[in-house]
């Protein structure tokens, strides 16, 4: 065993959520170790590798797994790391490398509305969440200035204080949606993490269409920034630390995590305070890994909630052609979207839905779609121009809500580092399909509005999954239903934190990222409150860090 490592403050996962926990808590003069399971990665290298893959339609192409920290691979196969259960399929994606996930996210970063943290209270459905939305709004407007959000003010939920930026650009296919569907639909621009302007020492948007799985000129806030930001702190990383056990003392305390180097020789970390910042399959896996004669169902689990409440957000689909010109493709991939379905007293009967727009550049998947079809010569290139000119799709985004048997457990078949894989047991409820059945009206009602021939919805029962993982570690007041308090804390282990979008109580119909910042920053605070006067700006030196 190597030398001892110690810090105030250890953090599990340097991804966009915990290296801003970690950076809110290192400018407040606590030691922080990070402890990253996979290696760092190279934006140039991550930039060549997605312009020289044959594969452009696959976002993990760029981030392939190390031997040491497997993550989810299913292009051109599935490599079988995360275990599927059933009874239907959650092939979840994400990256275990410094940076975390966002490294290929869509940088789509919305606020909840107000009733999503009510849903039990107004429509007999799902739970509360122990805080209210008005509590969040000043955390949502920490996280949105310290990643730099640009957003349009009618989106639907409330905030105090402006957006730091105008919304990006609108691309020429979104505007003529906006005026098309005015005023059956309001479309706006898509609240996202990506610069209009110059903001953090990084530049704006220039409408490349490959913010997944990267953006070649950062612009897109991703965990690459974040722990730069965390380091430029003071917080220190230890990448290639595949922690694989807590160890806590007689007393329920932890005392310290155990990491394999990528040779499995082990390490011993010890702290005060400890965080787990992985995502929501990688954190229940590493606390029922960590069972003990004490804990012998895992750490923070004598709820048995610890890995239950999978959630993410299902989609269904409509492609069809437009009666006009629309050339996706220029600007960002995912731009606008409807969110006025996203509340109401329907939710007492089916899921909300926001309804999305992509603007990804349709000539790959029209080609295609044309070899299939057998199409050659000039009846090709005459077909192509045509259809990919005036291909569209929208989708919905849907609520899944709390079920305790859709859950996160450990497979009897381990990893290259004797570790055992996770499995994933997932369905989808009646309450989500209802609104996949009430969403084709809207999606027949927006091909009408749009002159839409060759009309094409995803096939009655099958969803896409929009690798959004929420739940597992629930918040809760009761810790017989809940495994971490409202501020984080675990119930069984009082100096053992989650920060995750695993701690979020319920869904809702958003990309989850946001909210996870926010309740984190949230948990930094109640572990070390900030002193009065001092903001959470962005630093010269984290601007240095972002350019480097």
């Amino acid at each position: 065993m190597s030398e001892q490592l110690s810090a105030d403050i250890v953090v599990i996962g340097s991804g966009i959520v915990g290296s801003l926990a970690a950076r809110r808590l290192a400018l407040q003069g606590a030691s922080v170790l990070i402890l990253e399971a996979g290696p760092r990665l190279d934006r140039d290298r991550v930039v060549a590798a997605f312009r020289n893959s044959p594969i452009k339609g696959n976002w993990m192409a760029p981030y392939p797994p190390s031997p040491w920290a497997p993550h989810p691979i299913y292009v051109p196969k599935d490599n079988g790391y995360l275990k599927q259960a059933g009874p239907y399929p959650y092939p979840a994606e994400y990256i275990r490398a410094v940076g975390g996930t966002t490294w290929h996210w869509a940088a789509q970063a919305w606020r909840l509305v107000p009733n999503d943290v009510r849903i039990k209270s107004l429509y007999g459905v799902g739970v509360d969440w122990p805080l209210t939305y008005e509590e969040l709004d000043p955390w949502y407007q920490e996280a949105e200035e310290l990643i730099g959000v640009a957003g349009a003010p009618d989106t639907g939920s409330p905030r105090t204080q402006p957006f730091p930026m105008e919304p990006v650009a609108e691309p020429w296919s979104m505007r003529r949606f906006r005026e098309r569907l005015a005023p059956t639909y309001a479309v706006v621009a898509n609240t996202v993490a990506r610069n209009s302007r110059s903001y953090g020492g990084r530049p704006a948007c220039v409408g490349n269409n490959s913010c997944q799985p990267i953006c070649p000129v950062n612009a897109q806030y991703t965990g690459e920034t974040a722990i730069a930001a965390a380091e430029a702190a003071g917080a220190r990383l230890i990448a290639n630390a595949v922690v694989y056990r807590i160890e806590h003392d007689a007393k329920g305390r932890i005392a310290a995590v155990h990491y394999f180097d990528p040779d499995k020789g082990t390490h011993r970390v010890t702290g005060k305070t400890f965080i787990l910042a992985a995502n929501g399959i990688e954190s229940p896996k590493l606390l029922l890994l960590s069972a003990s004669d004490k804990y012998p169902n895992g750490l923070a689990n004598s709820s048995d909630m610890v890995g239950r409440h999978l959630m993410d957000h299902p989609s269904t689909s409509l492609t069809f052609y437009a009666d006009e010109e629309l050339w996706l493709g220029r600007g960002p991939q995912s731009p606008s979207s409807i969110n006025t379905l996203r509340d109401g007293a329907f939710r007492s009967q089916h899921a909300p839905y926001r309804l999305d727009f992509t603007n990804i550049s349709q000539v790959l998947s029209v080609t295609q779609d044309l070899i299939k079809e057998g199409v050659y010569g000039a009846e090709f290139d005459k077909q192509l121009r045509w259809r990919a000119a005036r291909q569209v799709n929208v989708k919905n985004v849907l609520e899944v809500l709390p079920d305790p048997d859709n859950r996160i457990t450990l497979s009897s078949e381990k990893d290259a580092m004797g570790i055992p894989k996770p499995e994933a047991h997932y369905s989808i409820g009646d309450y989500t399909r209802r609104a996949a059945d009430v969403s084709k009206a809207d999606f027949a009602r927006i091909a009408e509005l749009m002159g839409g021939t060759g009309l094409r919805y995803s096939a009655d029962g099958n969803f896409a999954n929009n690798q959004h993982i929420t739940g597992t570690m629930s918040m809760g007041n009761d810790p017989k239903s809940s495994v971490v308090d409202g501020f984080g804390r675990t119930h069984d282990h009082e100096n053992l934190f989650i920060c995750s979008t695993g701690v979020m109580p319920t869904a809702a119909t958003m990309n989850s990222t946001l909210t996870g910042i926010a309740l984190a920053l949230r948990t930094a605070e109640h572990i070390l409150p900030k002193p009065a006067g001092v903001h959470a700006a962005i630093s010269n030196a984290e601007r240095e860090a972002s350019l480097s």
